[in-house]
């Protein structure tokens, strides 16, 4: 591990601890979506459930198509005929609920760019309403925990696709959880249930990896060196920023002083 890999190592801890610090604040986000590779037209993916999950309490507020179709008293088989409506009436639910916490943090999985991230659900409530959203989360307040991982643990710290993989390795069922292509093909066939249930599904595993992360019980493939850093220079900065470490610069500076005394 550089010394570079090792400053991330630190800081992606320091993000992590904070996190856990402020958990009563934290927010942890997913939302499911239409593929990005089967639209023809051009247009940005549809958003079809979004889940937000506070870390500290488990309270979990969701926001989806058949939700918002429910209350207006459209059926199921009409949704895809009124999606722009339901889309932008969702959309409109979750901005406000964005707008009420202001103040809060948010854990995210890899949500970073327009193609799927807080830009694109942004996107499409302007695309749909037609203006701006009322509130938008600052980058400040927003944690990527797939960044973070890697960060502490090292790029190859689990394989492709990685969430899956590293649900795999911590025996994390997969229960109601869909992978992109069974997402799209959910989207496609109308299955908006299940695209809910793996979105909500997805915020719980996501809390799951995070406290084993914080706590130091999450199982990887990277070693011990790997983790904790194997340059000199790491050791170093480990050594000097243990508190025994400071203890023998105290006696030591100590140590030397008497000595200077007894010369004089």
């Amino acid at each position: 591990m550089s010394y570079n890999s090792y400053k991330q190592h630190r800081k992606s801890k320091k993000q992590l601890n904070f996190i856990f610090e402020q958990e009563i604040k934290v927010l942890v986000i997913h939302y499911s979506c239409e593929s990005f590779y089967d639209i023809k037209e051009g247009r940005s993916p549809r958003i079809t459930s979004i889940a937000v999950r506070n870390l500290q309490n488990g309270q979990t507020r969701s926001f989806s198509i058949h939700q918002i179709a429910e209350a207006q008293k459209v059926s199921f088989q009409s949704i895809s005929d009124r999606y722009d409506s339901l889309e932008c009436d969702m959309l409109t639910n979750f901005f406000d609920f964005v707008d009420n916490h202001r103040e809060n943090y948010w854990l995210h999985w890899n949500m970073r760019d327009i193609n799927y991230g807080f830009a694109a659900l942004e996107h499409r409530f302007e695309a749909l309403v037609e203006k701006k959203p009322k509130f938008v989360i600052p980058d400040n307040a927003k944690y990527d925990l797939a960044r973070i991982l890697i960060g502490i643990y090292g790029v190859k710290y689990i394989g492709h696709p990685r969430l899956q993989k590293i649900m795999n390795k911590n025996d994390i069922t997969s229960l109601n959880f869909l992978d992109g292509k069974e997402e799209a093909s959910a989207f496609e066939n109308e299955r908006y249930v299940e695209l809910h249930q793996s979105t909500l599904r997805k915020v719980d595993v996501l809390c799951n990896l995070a406290d084993r992360a914080h706590s130091g019980r999450l199982k990887t493939n990277a070693s011990w060196w790997q983790t904790h850093g194997s340059h000199i220079r790491g050791a170093v900065e480990c050594c000097r920023n243990h508190p025994i470490y400071f203890l023998l610069t105290v006696i030591i500076t100590i140590i030397g002083l008497l000595k200077f005394i007894d010369i004089i």
